[in-house]
């Protein structure tokens, strides 16, 4: 694969753009094969953040986290790197989650159906995380509100905002209402990188459920 053949249909810069299901399924099959090539390249950096800001707040690093979104296992892998033991992911692109099952960092997999993401009991898992899921062109809002919802006492959620997300209040104002309705500690916000070759900055958050 030569250098031009990572970007030349430019996915990244047309990731934000998406306004269906429909059309979002077809583009990440789409760029299923170089995803993790072009991002990689371009220093994406949430995923990192993300795992260190879990470690820093988790009890231990045996704790059961279902990884949300997980596309190609980019961010299962910071997870893994982090030493986090016992990690499942899903989906909703089948092609996405059969790169994600062969990096090897999870223990299940799971294709996720969009209209009931979640079809577990609330306390299967210790941690959700949505590491670049959540935002627009992305996961709606609900998405989040759903994993939230999903969590016991004690347990914690793991995500992030980019700046084309922040830029639309109604997400960090979710944020805020879970805090404020005393549902959610926010532990853990901060401002960062998140794909420095593009300038794109991305905050990540560390809620626990109370």
């Amino acid at each position: 694969m030569g250098p031009n053949d990572l970007t030349h249909k430019n996915h990244l810069a047309r990731a934000y753009g998406l306004d269906s299901q429909a059309k979002t399924d077809a583009f990440y099959s789409d760029w299923a094969e170089t995803y993790d090539a072009e991002l990689v390249a371009s220093g994406y950096a949430t995923p990192g953040r993300c795992a260190a800001a879990l470690k820093a707040h988790a009890p231990d690093l045996d704790i059961k986290v279902l990884d949300i979104g997980c596309g190609t296992g980019l961010s299962g892998s910071a997870l893994h790197e982090a030493g986090f033991t016992n990690l499942s992911g899903s989906d909703v692109n089948p092609d996405m989650l059969a790169r994600a099952e062969r990096r090897g960092v999870y223990r299940t997999v799971w294709q996720a159906d969009p209209e009931a993401p979640f079809p577990f009991d609330t306390g299967t898992y210790d941690a959700i995380t949505a590491i670049g899921v959540i935002g627009r062109g992305a996961a709606p809002i609900s998405v989040l509100e759903g994993a939230l919802s999903k969590l016991a006492p004690g347990g914690l959620c793991v995500f992030s905002f980019n700046d084309h997300t922040l830029e639309d209040p109604s997400f960090e104002a979710a944020v805020t209402a879970e805090s404020d309705a005393g549902r959610f500690a926010i532990g853990f916000k901060e401002h960062g990188p998140h794909i420095p070759a593009k300038g794109l900055e991305a905050t990540v958050y560390v809620l626990k459920r109370l």
